[in-house]
């Protein structure tokens, strides 16, 4: 049974068995990776424009070179670590679905590649992440890290940064 999960999220991830290059960053303590291809920019944290009504996890927008960007923060939707803005807080810009989003971080580790016989499915108490949006665990050397389908997330109802009717 376990072999099955663990081949069917290996397809998942990629028939041909090459490695997938990942972001790492971490929030709290925890470790997390994510699609490098998704990632358009990484940027200091800067302030935002709040947004009424919005859930307190969306720290609001700013404006990216003409483009209104959402800003997200992860420790709080994730309810990791303390949210406190630093020089070091950093916000990753993704290019989800056609939609340019924010995300704030504590800091970016670095880019690895992961095969993927490397990523094991994830138990359901791995994490404060709902396993929905969790493509597994992988594993570098003593490294553990979350690594997190950051489109199934960002593009989820629950995010509500996407009009219903456009996903």
């Amino acid at each position: 049974m376990l072999q099955a999960a663990q081949s069917a999220t290996a397809q998942e991830h990629d028939e041909s068995g090459f490695a997938h290059e990942l972001l790492t960053f971490t929030l709290g303590v925890e470790e997390y990776a994510i699609d490098i291809l998704k990632v358009q920019e990484i940027r200091g944290y800067d302030a935002v424009t709040t947004i009424a009504n919005a859930p307190n996890f969306i720290k609001g927008v700013i404006n990216l070179r003409g483009t209104i960007v959402p800003i997200v923060d992860l420790r709080i939707k994730f309810a990791v670590g303390e949210a406190e803005y630093t020089p070091f807080t950093v916000v990753i810009i993704l290019n989800i679905g056609g939609r340019v989003v924010g995300m704030v971080v504590d800091a970016v580790s670095d880019v690895i590649a992961l095969r993927p016989e490397q990523i094991r499915p994830a138990p359901d108490f791995a994490s404060s992440v709902d396993t929905a949006y969790i493509m597994g665990l992988g594993a570098l050397g003593e490294r553990m890290l979350i690594v997190v389908d950051i489109e199934r997330l960002m593009l989820s109802s629950e995010m509500a940064l996407v009009d219903e009717a456009t996903h």
